[in-house]
């Protein structure tokens, strides 16, 4: 011990009383048990010396107590009384210690030797990469608790907490946090690590085990991922080309588990994205499950999965075309029997305004001159224009639009139009959007206007 500590720090134990049993009259003499009690008693007041003259040096300081004490000749006297009761019998013992304990109490509220202790113990962020390899390799032990066994293993060595905590950790390292922005650098090596070995595939599987923060952590952490670029590769692109049954996995899981749903929409809504992930599901039986998805009753899904739908059928636009000309017959059949006459407001309202936007793209002119030469179709359109609701038939009026505006109108659907043609014009009359919108009003002028050249065409 530094020479100064034992001068100013070093607590002396000046008295040890130690209240014993009154003596009375008896006359019996010691025995072997109030002589074990002796050295009890002892060997707690020894105990509590041993406790009091604790002194420790950290970082050039002499500690006492766990405070901060600087050496030095200015000290004041303090002291105090310690207790010490047990259960095996009723005597106190009694110490009490003095010593040169400069600023003991002062010293424990310091915010300097707080700031110094914390900055010793401050935590070293690990390395993104080791992050990645733990969880995974945690994942894939807490898939052995199908046995009774490993399961109560896994509770006890905490699999699943270790797990969510490695994942809100992985989170951060990629969104940044309270106290830091995102580096680039630890970004692309957790990137890295992640596709390198197959690590998607597992955490997708561990979803039902995760509570709902870590499922929330890792469904953000997936999406991220799909915009990371390792030099000018998007790595997860690649990925995912080679391992198209992750898409599958997300898209049956969206119906299979409603609890899960809205983590599985979350994760695809950024994986369609990538063309290769688009086009696999538009060429698979997973684009038929999304005529179901748009339609399941919880909204927060359904509306998750429309988005998906119309990503799927806009983003890609030559991978969309390609599709709608060879699967056009099947697709619109789908589309006009499932979406357009049997769904509910939601479902109709989104499938009209979804199918404008799809016709009337450049990319699919083909497409759209063939659907507005169908007299099936312009049919489904005037029932939707009789819809009680304003915004389906504002909807359904700029696909009306184009069978109207088209140059090479089938005589069947010139005919419908002449035949409906003042309920038409009556229905346009007190149609038009909440706000202002000119451009809607001069589509409505021109299509009125064709509608009325069609009769006197006829009758010249």
């Amino acid at each position: 011990m530094h020479p100064q500590a034992s001068t100013h720090i070093a607590t002396e134990i000046h008295s040890t009383q130690l209240t014993r049993p009154k003596k009375g009259n008896s006359s019996h003499p010691p025995t072997e048990e109030n002589h074990q009690k002796d050295l009890t008693k002892r060997k707690e007041v020894q105990l509590c010396e041993a406790r009091c003259a604790c002194v420790s040096k950290i970082g050039g300081a002499w500690r006492h107590g766990g405070s901060d004490v600087s050496p030095s000749s200015k000290h004041h006297r303090t002291g105090s009384h310690l207790r010490v009761s047990t259960t095996s019998y009723d005597d106190e013992v009694s110490i009490t210690f003095s010593g040169k304990l400069s600023s003991f109490s002062g010293n424990l509220g310091n915010a300097h030797g707080s700031n110094r202790m914390k900055g010793l113990f401050k935590h070293k962020p690990r390395p993104p990469g080791e992050i990645v390899r733990q969880t995974r390799d945690l994942i894939a032990l807490s898939e052995n608790e199908n046995q009774e066994t490993d399961m109560k293993h896994s509770k006890r060595l905490g699999i699943c907490p270790e797990i969510c905590r490695n994942i809100r950790e992985l989170k951060s390292i990629l969104y940044g946090n309270s106290e830091a922005e995102p580096v680039a650098e630890a970004c692309l090596s957790l990137t890295q690590e992640f596709f390198r070995e197959d690590t998607l595939r597992p955490l997708i599987k561990s979803l039902p085990k995760l509570d709902l923060e870590a499922r929330k952590d890792a469904t953000q952490i997936v999406a991220n991922l799909q915009k990371q670029q390792v030099g000018s590769r998007l790595v997860a692109s690649e990925y995912l080309e080679s391992n198209l049954d992750v898409i599958d996995t997300l898209v049956e899981g969206i119906g299979r588990d409603h609890h899960l749903a809205l983590h599985y929409t979350g994760m695809l809504k950024e994986c369609v994205r990538h063309q290769v992930v688009a086009k696999y599901i538009l060429e698979s039986k997973n684009l038929e499950r999304f005529f179901d998805y748009v339609q399941l009753p919880y909204f927060d899904v359904a509306t998750d999965a429309s988005k998906i739908f119309r990503e799927l059928l806009t983003r890609h636009k030559s991978t969309v075309s390609e599709y709608l000309a060879k699967n056009y017959e099947w697709f619109f059949a789908e589309y006009n029997t499932r979406l357009l006459e049997k769904g509910s407001y939601f479902t109709k309202r989104q499938a009209s305004k979804l199918l404008g936007d799809v016709l009337m793209d450049r990319s699919n002119s083909g497409v759209m001159v063939r659907y507005v030469s169908s007299l099936d179709h312009l049919r489904i359109m005037m029932n939707l224009l009789r819809e009680p609701t304003k915004n389906i038939q504002l909807e359904a009026f700029h696909i009306f639009k184009l069978f109207v505006a088209n140059e090479r109108k089938p005589e069947d659907i010139v005919a419908i139009l002449v035949a409906n043609r003042n309920k038409i014009l009556r229905l346009f009359a007190d149609l038009k959007p909440e706000k202002e919108d000119e451009g809607f009003e001069a589509d409505k002028l021109l299509v009125v206007g064709e509608i009325a050249s069609l009769s006197l065409k006829l009758s010249e």
